[in-house]
C-alpha cells in the first residue's frame, strides 16, 4: 500500500470524525432529536468503522510485508494481506464516490 493511500485514508478518517461532531452539534442546535438524529450517527459510525477497517488492514498488510522481507513470513499470507487491505480500501472508495454522486445529484435538483 502506498504511502498516498494511507495519507488519503488517514485524511477521510480525520473528515468523518469531522463530519460526526459537527452533525451531532447541528442536530443539538437546531433541536433535532431522537429517531432522525440518531441515524445520521449510525451511518457516520459505519463509515468511521469501514474507514478504521480499511487503516487497520492496511497496517497488517505492511508488518507482513516488512516480516516478510525478513524472513519470518509466507509470501502467500502477504499477498492475502495486501489483497484483502485491497478490497476495504476499493470499498471505501466506492462508498465516497457514491456520497459524492448522491450530493451532486441532490445540488442538480431544481428548487
Amino acid at each position: 500500500m502506498s504511502v498516498d493511500a494511507l495519507q488519503a485514508i488517514n485524511a477521510y478518517a480525520q473528515a468523518a470524525q469531522t463530519g460526526k461532531t459537527s452533525q451531532s452539534s447541528d442536530a443539538v442546535a437546531l433541536g433535532l432529536q431522537g429517531e432522525s438524529a440518531a441515524k445520521g450517527t449510525d451511518f457516520a459510525a459505519m463509515v468511521q468503522d469501514a474507514i478504521g477497517g480499511a487503516m487497520a488492514s492496511s497496517a497488517a498488510a505492511e508488518k507482513l510485508t516488512v516480516s516478510a522481507s525478513a524472513g519470518q513470513t509466507e509470501l502467500v499470507d502477504v499477498v492475502t494481506a495486501i489483497s484483502a487491505a485491497e478490497i476495504q480500501l476499493e470499498t471505501v472508495i466506492a462508498v465516497r464516490d457514491e456520497m459524492i454522486k448522491a450530493y451532486q445529484d441532490i445540488l442538480r435538483m431544481p428548487i
